[in-house]
């Protein structure tokens, strides 16, 4: 197993769940307020802020407070990881599919 698999456990534990997924993809827009995430949420601000803390945890995001106001934002490269597994477990038909593709990109006519 390759010796990032407890990060990448820990990502996918955080992304396994439809509102830390939602606040993720607002989160890729900007960065936000947490009274705005939890704002389209159905639940107390307490739950709300547990989704938040196991994706802080897992990496994903980060959060600085100014005053009263606490702003989270996605960490810069957090998910990485799972785009490189992904591209790992790819098959090998794929590859060379990908490969040929380059081939043919290469060694095509060029228009003038």
């Amino acid at each position: 197993m390759p010796n990032y698999s407890a990060e990448l456990d820990a990502l996918l534990r955080a992304l396994a769940d439809p509102t830390r997924r939602a606040v993720v993809e607002r989160l890729a827009k900007a960065p936000a307020v947490v009274s705005e995430l939890a704002e389209p949420f159905p639940m107390a601000l307490p739950s709300f802020l547990q989704h938040l803390g196991i994706l802080e945890r897992a990496g994903v995001v980060v959060s600085e407070k100014h005053g009263r106001v606490r702003t989270v934002s996605l960490r810069p490269g957090a998910l990485d990881i799972l785009h490189v597994w992904l591209g790992e477990q790819r098959t090998p038909a794929e590859r060379q599919a990908d490969q040929l593709g380059i081939h043919l990109i290469r060694t095509a006519p060029k228009e003038n």
